[in-house]
């Protein structure tokens, strides 16, 4: 079976072809630029890599750039052989529990999450539609971000905030990331050695945005981001968690409105507002070598904030055996893995500095560790591949 895995952003469409049978992505590419002058396709065939550039109006027109170009692999002979499409989805707010196939009913109530995820979802509809048009007798899967944190107990997700606004308007957290969360629980049980219904996992998912989440019994019970993905840890552009006082002090003191403010939390605060030199960890580090004390200093409140969240979630689940590091920072960075855990030995965890230098799936803990410190390279794309597939199967 080969499965078409689209992730559609507001001028971007990523996309992989699976075989699922050979767990392998035949191709995997990205249209980028979209509605956009110097729209392109980048494309990759195993060692092989093509670029082009074409007129890319809207989605629809970058779907017809990924069919073409995927005729023109030799991966597939003709759209017939593809089984089915899998699209991310950022938000199914309470109503999508799971992953399902895509009607004219789950694309309605789809719709209605815009107001949610105003930066993600009207794109991943669009990747919908496109995909509808040109592969009508195709079956198609959402796969929802949020989907897997739904386990949440009711403590965990609810503000304290007045309950009408949770049952008018659905604030509420949701948490993000839930597929690569997932993906890495299953990866690190089958490295334990042990079932998911017996283990205790911190997922830290560290990248430009970045979540981390406590997994009991395989089950998500907590999360860092929230109603939105502005919530939780300090990530590359985002700050996480502020006093929203803030949002009407500067409102105020700057004469900015709300919409303005709200952008710097989310674009211009995080490594890059705190470093004031760059949003990605590798040149805020670079700069901390070179003695730099303000991207010393981000590093440590981004260190600082992971290992706050993990605590807490030792304490929320009563137990830990194991945390899990992946995405770009998680799985690449091994000064930060230090970083982060060095003041979690109180909990069991005690790192390998030789084990550590790795960038591959493995354990980082000091043999005999009581909790473990697992590496685990998450591959989202597969996971929403494996669910698109059980649901073409029905």
């Amino acid at each position: 079976m080969k499965i078409l895995v689209i992730n559609a952003g507001s001028s971007s469409l990523k996309f992989q072809l699976i075989d699922m049978e050979l767990e392998k992505a035949l191709v995997k590419g990205l249209v980028e630029r979209i509605g956009m002058e110097g729209s392109r396709l980048k494309e990759s065939i195993g060692e092989q890599k093509a670029e082009k550039y074409a007129e890319v109006p809207d989605h629809r027109a970058a779907m017809r750039l990924v069919v073409d170009s995927l005729l023109g692999s030799g991966c597939i002979t003709s759209l017939g052989d593809i089984d089915a499409v899998g699209h991310r989805v950022a938000h199914g707010g309470e109503r999508f529990k799971t992953s399902v196939l895509i009607d004219a009913d789950v694309l309605e109530h789809v719709n209605e999450f815009k107001m949610l995820a105003p930066l993600h979802t009207p794109a991943n509809i669009q990747g919908i539609e496109a995909c509808l048009e040109i592969l009508p007798d195709t079956p198609m899967a959402a796969v929802f971000d949020t989907a897997f944190h739904q386990t949440m107990p009711p403590y965990a997700y609810l503000y304290s905030i007045p309950m009408e606004y949770y049952e008018r308007l659905g604030i509420r957290r949701y948490g993000f990331h839930g597929t690569s969360h997932s993906y890495v629980a299953g990866q690190a049980s089958k490295m334990l050695g042990r079932g998911l219904d017996e283990l205790k996992l911190v997922t830290c998912h560290l990248g430009n945005g970045a979540s981390v989440t406590a997994i009991d019994c395989g089950k998500s019970v907590d999360t860092s981001m929230g109603f939105t993905p502005l919530e939780g840890i300090v990530m590359g552009t985002r700050s996480g968690d502020i006093d929203p006082a803030i949002v009407d002090y500067l409102c105020k003191r700057e004469n900015m409105e709300a919409e303005k403010v709200i952008g710097i939390l989310n674009k211009e605060s995080g490594l890059l507002g705190l470093s004031g030199i760059s949003s990605d960890i590798r040149d805020v580090e670079e700069a901390a070598a070179q003695g730099n004390s303000r991207a010393r200093l981000a590093l440590e409140v981004f260190a600082y904030r992971v290992r706050k969240y993990i605590g807490s979630y030792v304490a929320a689940m009563d137990g830990l055996d194991a945390v899990v590091f992946t995405g770009g920072i998680g799985e690449n960075d091994p000064e930060m893995r230090e970083m982060i855990v060095s003041g979690l030995t109180f909990f069991g965890l005690r790192l390998d500095p030789r084990r550590n230098q790795t960038r591959k799936s493995s354990d980082i803990s000091v043999p005999g560790s009581r909790a473990r410190i697992l590496v685990v390279n998450t591959d989202e794309e597969m996971a929403i591949a494996a669910d698109t597939a059980k649901l073409a199967r029905l």
